[in-house]
């Protein structure tokens, strides 16, 4: 059965204006409870935020009842988007990663900073380049009406790669020994973001079919589902802005100059992906995803090994949590990128 179209609800037509409420919602309260924020900051799991892990749960959970399971078993099967996907993550983005971040900090805006933390900075980039896309990817490609078993797939595949890959990468790219694997917190994440949000999905939908039938929830429960979605997509921007987002006011001169190195990669990584994917000839609900997925970092895994690297308020940290705060912005701008290109496609 077709994928049934998502249309935009008021929720999505102006989700950039929501988020951008949310962000500077999430700062004020932030500044103005810095005690409730500090106790929040406090609860974590394996360098795993609760809270933020909390309210992702219930952004995934409502994607998950809405993924036909056929279709991830079609997906893991289609081989082309998968290699792409693979091929970009770590043959490209680790790389440019590097070389932007040297480019930005180290020559550019040379003169706004110290030696010290421009080696600092650039680690904290590349400790985010190379470590490929989060759960909340699968967010982004329900946003742009991409290939959700396809997403699935990718977002699994990538967790485990990184136990094989993250840290020889890193090692190679940073040019520090003794870079451990993160377990702890990748065996988290993957269980809160993919594994408990997938299981709940897959026998809720299972129950509701049996009960009511597909057109059933589709017609009554998906564009609930959908609201609940995006909802917890705002909440998470409070959250995560009101633990973080006086990195912001403190320090946006820094701020502005990590988050221009982020933001080049991800749209030229970007680019990269999208064009390979028109080339090779994938139709836009593989390609959306798969450009997408090269996009996004997994800021859980980056912050985890800065802090046991460098240090809690070192230099590297700081660059791996504005990697945290740009993530939607950007990724949402990646959304409207992949939706206003949609056409090339069916050329």
């Amino acid at each position: 059965m077709a994928e049934r179209k998502r249309e935009l609800g008021i929720w999505e037509k102006y989700l950039s204006l929501w988020v951008a409420l949310c962000i500077i919602l999430g700062i004020c309260f932030g500044k103005a409870f810095p005690q409730i924020s500090g106790l929040l900051g406090e609860l974590t799991i394996a360098h795993v935020s609760i809270p933020i892990a909390i309210c992702l749960f219930a952004m995934i959970y409502p994607i998950m009842v809405q993924i036909d399971f056929k279709q991830v078993m079609r997906a893991g099967k289609t081989l082309k988007p998968i290699f792409v996907t693979l091929f970009s993550n770590w043959a490209v983005k680790p790389f440019t990663m590097a070389f932007f971040a040297w480019l930005f900090l180290s020559v550019i805006f040379r003169p706004f900073l110290s030696p010290d933390l421009s080696s600092q900075y650039r680690a904290g980039l590349i400790l985010l380049g190379v470590a490929p896309c989060t759960a909340m990817v699968l967010v982004w490609s329900y946003l742009a009406e991409g290939n959700m078993g396809h997403t699935l797939v990718m977002t699994t595949i990538n967790s485990l790669s990184m136990v094989f890959l993250y840290a020889p990468l890193a090692v190679f790219l940073l040019g520090i020994s003794g870079i451990s694997i993160p377990w702890e917190t990748i065996a988290f994440a993957v269980t809160v973001y993919i594994v408990i949000p997938l299981i709940a999905g897959y026998y809720t939908r299972k129950r509701v079919i049996e009960g009511k039938g597909v057109e059933w929830l589709n017609r009554k429960i998906a564009p609930l589902l959908k609201k609940a979605s995006i909802v917890a997509l705002l909440i998470t921007l409070i959250v995560l802005f009101s633990l973080q987002g006086h990195v912001i006011v403190e320090q946006p001169l820094v701020i502005g100059m990590i988050a221009t190195g982020i933001f080049v990669n991800i749209l030229f990584v970007f680019a990269i992906t999208y064009l390979i994917s028109k080339i090779i000839r994938l139709p836009y609900e593989d390609a959306a995803p798969t450009a997408i997925i090269a996009g996004s970092n997994n800021f859980d895994v980056a912050i985890a090994v800065a802090i046991t690297l460098f240090g809690l308020a070192s230099g590297a940290a700081i660059a791996t949590v504005v990697g945290v705060l740009t993530e939607v912005p950007f990724m949402l701008f990646l959304v409207w990128l992949c939706r206003a290109t949609k056409e090339i496609f069916l050329t």
